[in-house]
């Protein structure tokens, strides 16, 4: 027995270091995988559905989504790096290197003026490939005639995402019946943004566990050295952990523009120096949106109301005899805490030790890139079949719940609402 105990610990032991690699390998892979939110969206999606069970057929499609990929919101982050680099060579601080990377600074930021926050080209195409895939995936609900109701924030990039959506989808099948809308009515729930929740995400406790966990990771002296003449000089004008996380997060967001071919501030990073800032961010994002024990285990219940509406939505349109669906365009700050609190591919996970987030994979990367969605599709066998199924897409991948079922990866839909209510129930 204790021999069989002792391979057993060699063998958990050695299962940690390959997940902590498996990060590692995904952003060498794919270097936005380290920018979290700033992700792009996978250029292909695998064909691998599994199909229904006999006599089902999909008929009805609930859909949250993201915007495609944009510019950077607002300036303040960019500014960061571009004012230290613009101070350090006003005191000729800058090496031959650091006058290469302000100069590539100043090309992203005036491309970037005046687009703040606006789609990209490359948004856009996001947007074109996933609306052709849903009407090529369930041509049984985008059929000819069916209704399908489109519903956006009022912020201009998500109405441009529903749109590029909408005349792709039309191009495949142009007789489908669309009605969109974006309006503040409905923007308590397709955008809702709990202060109360914003407020108490980050408690003392969540501060120190935060604080403790990227005391390691934070600053580049490597990089300190690359760009300026006299590092130890240059750090009073020049805040070493700042500079290093968002001239990283610059260049990195160039993935999402016309730029993106521009590898130059990119290739001034280690792998394992991209690694560390996804660590960072990754922990942030936990705490800010996720089921995280510091806080109370709240955070993802500001999707409450998305969720009600969803059920309610579903609730009404499964009376229906035709096929239809309805899709909504919105945020990052949405999807991911909506995936939370349904515990979509076991993000539901609570812990108050942020090194076991990678471990145990909450990783938010793989949940929100520009364009991500979540699809729930309704399956049965006639209008009159009560046993209606679903299965959740994440990414337009099969993914699971935590719920019990008897043909995985499709649940009952009953056991998926009552589910869900029961847990808004007890928040209440």
């Amino acid at each position: 027995m204790r021999q069989i105990a002792i391979l057993i610990t060699f063998f958990l032991l050695a299962l940690s270091p390959s997940k902590a690699q498996k990060v590692r390998d995904l952003i060498r892979e794919k270097l936005a995988y380290a920018s979290c939110n700033y992700n792009t969206y996978p250029d292909s999606i695998p064909d691998n559905l599994t199909p229904a069970p006999a006599g089902k057929k999909p008929f009805y499609l609930s859909h949250y989504g993201r915007h495609g990929s944009r510019y950077i919101s607002n300036r303040s982050g960019f500014d960061i790096p571009y004012r230290m680099m613009l101070h350090a060579d006003s005191v000729d601080e800058l090496t031959q290197t650091g006058q290469r990377v302000l100069d590539e600074i100043q090309i992203i930021m005036a491309d970037t003026e005046d687009r703040w926050g606006e789609l990209t080209t490359y948004g856009k195409e996001q947007h074109r490939k996933i609306g052709r895939r849903l009407v090529e995936r369930f041509p049984e609900i985008f059929c000819p005639g069916a209704r399908v109701k489109a519903i956006s924030t009022t912020v201009p990039r998500c109405i441009e995402s529903m749109g590029t959506a909408i005349t792709e989808m039309l191009q495949v099948e142009p007789n489908l019946q669309f009605s969109m809308e974006a309006s503040k009515r409905t923007m308590h729930y397709m955008n809702h943004q709990d202060n109360r929740f914003r407020k108490k995400y980050m408690t003392p406790e969540a501060q120190k566990a935060y604080d403790d966990y990227t005391a390691s990771r934070m600053g580049n002296s490597r990089l300190m050295e690359l760009i300026f003449k006299n590092p130890d000089i240059v750090k009073e004008i020049v805040d070493e952990e700042h500079f290093n996380y968002y001239l990283m997060k610059m260049g990195l967001f160039q993935l999402n523009t016309h730029l993106s071919q521009n590898t130059y501030l990119r290739d001034l990073f280690l792998i394992d120096e991209l690694y560390l800032m996804w660590q960072i961010d990754n922990a942030l994002w936990y705490i800010q949106h996720g089921a995280c024990k510091l806080n109370g285990s709240r955070q993802p219940y500001s999707q409450q109301w998305l969720l009600r509406q969803l059920i309610a939505d579903a609730d009404s349109c499964l009376q229906l005899k035709q096929p239809g669906a309805q899709l909504r365009y919105g945020h990052e700050t949405v999807l991911l805490p909506l995936v939370c609190l349904l515990g979509i591919n076991g993000y539901d996970l609570e812990t108050d030790n942020l090194d076991e987030l990678e471990e145990k994979g909450w990783w938010c990367s793989s949940v929100f890139p520009m364009g991500s969605n979540v699809q729930f599709v309704f399956y049965r066998s006639n209008p009159k079949d009560k046993d209606v199924l679903l299965k959740v897409l994440l990414n337009e991948q099969e993914a699971t719940l935590p719920i019990p079922t008897d043909s995985a990866p499709y649940y009952h839909w009953t056991d998926f609402r009552r589910y869900c209510l029961e847990k808004l129930e007890r928040y209440q």
